[in-house]
């Protein structure tokens, strides 16, 4: 899959890469090239799913706990 960027006339190198480096972001490419760099068991993709949760959950509690005082 390619990322395609296409430059106007009155675009200069430098706004073409700034282009280039927006889409690639917006598209998440780097975080998908990061998580398929090395093999990950399921078991472990499962388990760190589930400690995002925990942690996400326990900064939730801890925000409407800051909230009530």
């Amino acid at each position: 899959m390619a990322t395609v960027v296409v430059a106007g006339p009155q675009d200069t190198n430098d706004q073409i890469i700034k282009k280039f480096k927006k889409k690639v972001q917006q598209e998440d490419i780097l975080t998908k090239l990061k998580e398929k760099e090395f093999y990950k068991k399921p078991s472990l993709v499962l388990k760190e799913k589930r400690d995002e949760i925990r942690k996400r959950k326990k900064r939730r509690q801890q925000a409407a706990r800051r909230n009530r005082i």
